[in-house]
């Protein structure tokens, strides 16, 4: 593979993206029609990887890692592709057997979850390939989707974390006013 991703060659055509989702056979159709819609109509490639981006990044799945950033840089270097477009599910298999069937039995701890991974997947795509710009869903069983917003996390816990130095820092001088605001985004 090494001789290959070496080659400067370039197949016919560009895509505008690569798609990593799950390989669950409820959604195939779904994703699809989502891609459609989204103005990617036969301008993506498409890997599948059990849980998606926990196919990518998790470490109970570390034997795929490799394979699917080889494919990125396949996809850049063939296609020119500018973004890698993720779409998890909800009741993912793969998530139950890596997170637990707590976490995706419960929508919020399912939704946060899916997120953090979004996350980790977002700093592992920007190491790799600084030049793509990242864009996540959640998908429900009915083809509707969620955007994940992991930037959304890390302000959150960026403000939260400031707030907590700022509370701590001033506690002891009656300065903890900060800690009634509510963070917003």
């Amino acid at each position: 593979m090494a001789a290959l991703m070496a080659s400067p060659v370039r197949a016919g055509g560009h895509a505008d993206a690569i798609l990593l989702s799950c390989m669950d056979f409820r959604l195939i159709d779904d994703l699809a029609i989502m891609m459609n819609q989204m103005q990617y109509r036969n301008s993506y490639d498409h890997v599948i990887l059990a849980g998606g981006a926990l196919g990518a990044v998790h470490p109970q799945f570390e034997p795929w890692h490799d394979v699917f950033w080889e494919h990125v840089g396949l996809a850049v270097k063939l296609h020119s592709v500018r973004e890698i477009v993720v779409i998890d599910h909800r009741d993912c298999g793969a998530a139950k057997l890596a997170l637990g069937e707590d976490v995706v039995a419960d929508p919020q701890a399912e939704l946060a979850a899916h997120t953090a991974v979004l996350a980790q997947f977002s700093e592992v795509a920007l190491q790799r390939f600084p030049e793509l710009h990242v864009k996540g869903f959640l998908m429900n069983l009915d083809g509707s989707v969620e955007r994940l917003r992991p930037e959304a996390m890390a302000d959150h816990a960026s403000a939260s974390d400031a707030e907590a130095a700022q509370n701590a820092e001033h506690g002891a001088e009656g300065g903890g006013d900060h800690a009634a605001e509510e963070v917003t985004h």
